[in-house]
This record gives C-alpha cells, structure tokens and sequence, in this order.
C-alpha cells in the first residue's frame, strides 16, 4: 500500500466533500429586462425557493410597496449595495409613470430614495389620444443597471415629460445607485435624425419628435453603450422605427438608425422586452409593422434600407449601427396590410447547441401575431423570399395562440411561450430543432395579452415557471418547470384573499432574487416570499 496516494485520495475525497456540501457563490442580480441580454428570463442562483416550499401555507405576499404611479417597468435588483450611512443591503429598483425611480430596502420594502425625472414646470406626458399607456406617460420601458459606472453604479433611465407649453420630452438618465443623484452631466434631451424621404422627413432628413414616441421596449447595454428604441403612440403617424446609442460614461450620442428612412412605420416596442445582444455586441429585434422594400439589392438587402416587419441582425462598425442581416416572412406585405407584426413579441437568444450532424448553432428566437415560432441562424438569418420561408432554420406554424403579445423564457432546452387566450407551453428543443408539439400546457389561459414567464432555478434543479396576470385583480402563478400542468401556487388560493396585490398591469414581468419574487402593479410592487412562521409557546 503506497501511504502517499492513500493520503492523497483522502485529501481529493474531502475536496469533494466540502465542494459539494458548500453554500454556492450567489449572484442574484437583476440589472436588466430578463435577466440578461439573452432575453432568458431564467435565474439559476435561487436557492431558497423550489417546488417543494411553494404552498399557500408557507409562500405568499409578504406586502406592497406603495409608489406613485403605475409601475409598467421589471423591478431590477442589487444583492449588495452600500447605502450612505446605512450599510450594505439588498435594494429594489423600481419606476413608475409618474416619472420616478425609486431605491427601496429589498427586504423591508423600507425606502432608501426617491429621484424625480422632471425640470422645473414639467409633468409626465398625456397619454397622446392613445389607451396603451394610461392614465400618464413617464417611465415605461424597463432601465438597464452597470454597477461599474460611476463611483457606486449606475441605473440609466428614459422619462417622457411635458412643460405648460405643450412641449414633450425624451431624456435619458444616469442615477447613482446609492443616492439617486444625477451622474455624467445628465439628463440629456434625446433627438436625432437620420438621412431619408420617409413619412415625416423635413430637408431629405428623418427628423425623431419626442411627442410621437415612447420608449416602451426595455434599454440595452451593451459594449459600453445605452440603446433605446422607439414605439408610437397608437400607429399616430408620421413615425418610424428608431434606435440610438449613447456612451454609458459621458451620454454622448453614439449610433442613430432608422429602419424605415424612405418609407415609415416600423416602431419597436416589443411588448416591453428588450432588444438581445450577443457577446460580440450584435443586436437583435422584432420590429413592427412597417414598409418592407420587397426590392432587393445584390446583397439581398431592401434596396431602400426600409426593414419593417423583420427579425433584425443589427452591428456596430466604426461606431455605425447597421443592419447587418435580417429574416422577412413570404407574405411580408399581406402581414403588414392587416396589422400583423412580429414586433409584438420579443426575441430571446438561445446558448450554443449541435444539430443531428453534430453541428453548433447558433439560435434565435422570436413569435409576433402571426401565431408562428421563428427560429433563426444568427449566421445566416434568411433573409426576404417572395415564394417561401424556405431560407429560414426553422418555422412552427400557428402555435402561439392567437398571437404573441409577450416573451418566452428558457431554461434547460426548453421554451416557454405564453400566447394571448392561450395556456402557457412547453416546447422542447432537441438536436437544435424545436418540437412542434407541447410537451406540457398550464391547465388555464392567459387573456390578452398572454403572459411572459420568468424562471427561478437552483442550477438545473428546482425549475419554477412564473408568471403575472393582469386585469381587476392581478395573479401571481407558479407551475413546475418540468410539467406546467402542475401548478405550484397562485395569489388566489387563500380564500381570504390574503395575497392578492391589486390591479395587474399589461406587459408586467415577474422579477425572482434572494427567495422573493416581485410584481409590479398599478400603484407599487408586490413583493412575494416564504411566509414569517408563526411560533407556538
């Protein structure tokens, strides 16, 4: 017997031991719309919840935090933040309508800060003659964090204001996450143009109004740079499909694209989810409906630059965004005449993955009101067909209810899509190719407009779907990740009406960290958790 491999073995078996047996590093942090710039919506750190503690008895609503207005945002969330004067805590980002961003105690709900978005004489906008964000417009896309800007980290934020002139505003923020203090000389008034004959061009150029827009997709970081797209107010024309880009560190604008520059339309609004971006700063969108140049050049490019209603590719070269490939469906032009954008859902990048032969793909996803999944090749996306989709990698037909007015979540080769009066679905993805059918369905619907779930998990273990309903009295629901005809828990359950956490909102995406989930409604966050237990002497 050799004493040194003995003792050798030994020291390996109580490596293992303690490796396995350790508490895990823990980084729960939200700092963007679903939890990444994948658009996944999955957190794999959670270790306190599972389907094992997730009954009514135990789990539900712990309180409310009031706020000032509609909360149409996904909190965000810090795990560890120093507070002046206060020490390290857990903090809860949280915006509203009313053009505020508040900082709040993650687990007290007690509040650290209020900033106020507004200068002097203004208020949050009208609603524009639209019923899409109501009764105000101030704070509606989701902010993006990067807790390396700035001496204690930054949240950027778009707020929409007006002035007693009847003047409206865009203006993006950079707050320090500590204090709420404006960072980098900011606010800054966000205008642009861009060259083209488009619908509402002055002088050959597009000129961006701030009154025609609002920024209801989520901001995107990425390479140090903020990207905001632009919805309309109702299809109100003239407006077209903008992005821009500004340095993180100074506001400076970067980058400004027009998607539509010689026709119009093609907003970007996604139904709150953000454009995705990959690792080498490339990203992707659904645009809505607009002019598609069925006229291609010999590139396969529309001949007039104009990409409405397309699963966009988009790059940075030289400091430029361009498209750099796109998908366009067959019947592009039928889509557009009757209202049928792929931009009401949103994209989700899938992780690398091998086909049947072996070969890594590299996958994107995305569904809008035509009831179809489309899958993409971020290499080669396919481009425009007048004759078929054959180009695409893959199409699911007509799976997605009666259209997607949401975003689908992953987590361990599966997708879930929640479609408008549909139930929520599991579909599987085997060898890079996604299974026609369902594996699993929640056992009810989702009314308009459908839902977009979020994932907790502990590594590949303890999957919980989540996912918020809106309407007179919003919902809070956990089905199992492996089967999501079993439902977990909902905030109807106790007949006392115990958790529920009043009206729900539209696009409102649950946010999981640190055993609590958190839900916005129209006047705060509901926060949800394992219950106080009640001791017996």
């Amino acid at each position: 017997m050799n004493p040194g491999k003995t003792i050798f073995r030994l020291l390996c078996l109580l490596f293992f031991s303690v490796a396995l047996t350790a508490p895990r590093l823990i980084a729960q942090d939200v700092l963007t719309y679903h939890n990444d710039n994948a658009r996944t919506g999955q957190n794999l750190d959670e270790r306190t919840l599972s389907p094992r503690n997730l009954t009514s008895s135990i789990f539900g609503k712990l309180f409310v935090i009031p706020v000032d207005g509609k909360v149409d945002a996904e909190p965000l969330y810090v795990r560890r933040l120093k507070m002046p004067h206060r020490g390290v805590h857990s903090v809860l980002f949280v915006v509203t309508e009313h053009d505020s961003v508040y900082a709040f105690d993650a687990d007290t709900g007690n509040p650290f800060w209020r900033a106020r978005l507004l200068k002097p004489g203004e208020a949050p906008s009208d609603p524009r003659n639209c019923s899409q964000v109501i009764p105000e417009i101030g704070v509606t896309s989701t902010p993006v964090i990067d807790l390396k800007s700035g001496p204690d980290g930054t949240i950027y934020v778009v707020a929409m204001s007006r002035d007693a002139g009847g003047r409206y505003f865009q203006r993006l923020h950079a707050l320090d996450l500590s204090t709420g203090a404006e960072e980098f000389g900011g606010p800054v008034d966000i205008q642009a143009s861009f060259p083209g004959k488009g619908m509402g061009s002055r002088g050959g150029k597009m000129i961006f109004d701030p009154k025609q827009y609002e920024e209801r997709a989520a901001l995107l970081l990425s390479k140090g740079v903020i990207y905001t797209t632009w919805a309309s107010h109702c299809d109100a024309d003239p407006y077209s499909g903008w992005i821009m880009g500004y340095d993180e560190h100074n506001l400076s604008q970067v980058s400004v694209l027009d998607l539509t520059p010689n026709g119009g339309e093609g907003a970007v609004w996604q139904s709150g989810n953000g454009p995705a971006a990959d690792s080498k700063g490339n990203i992707y969108l659904l645009d809505g409906n607009g002019t598609f140049d069925t006229k291609l050049n010999g590139q396969g490019f529309p001949e007039k630059g104009d990409f409405g209603n397309t699963f966009l590719k988009l790059g940075v070269r030289g400091g430029k965004l361009s498209v750099v490939d796109y998908f366009a469906m067959h019947n592009i032009a039928q889509e557009n005449a009757t209202d049928l954008d792929l931009g009401s859902g949103g994209p989700l990048l899938l992780p690398g993955m091998a086909d049947s032969s072996g070969r890594a793909r590299h996958l994107a996803v995305g569904a809008g009101k035509d009831r179809n999944i489309y899958l993409v090749n971020r290499d080669a996306m396919g481009k425009f067909n007048p004759a078929s989709d054959r180009a695409i990698y893959q199409e699911v037909e007509g799976v997605v209810g009666d259209g997607e007015f949401a975003s689908p979540a992953y987590f361990e080769g599966r997708l879930y899509y929640g479609g408008v009066g549909d139930h929520l679905k599991e579909f599987r993805l085997i060898q890079a190719r996604l299974d026609s059918m369902p594996v699993s369905q929640t056992p009810g619907i989702f009314t308009y407009p459908g839902t977009t779930p979020s994932i907790s998990a502990d590594g590949s273990q303890n999957g919980i779907v989540w996912t918020a309903e809106n309407g007179e009295r919003g919902v809070l629901r956990a089905f199992d990740a492996s089967n999501l005809s079993h439902e977990l828990y909902n905030s109807n359950q106790q007949p006392s009406g115990r958790d529920h956490f009043g009206i729900g909102n539209k696009f409102i995406t649950p946010m999981i960290a640190d055993g609590k989930v958190y839900v916005g409604t129209a006047a705060g966050v509901a926060v949800f958790g394992l219950l106080p237990r009640v001791h017996v002497y």
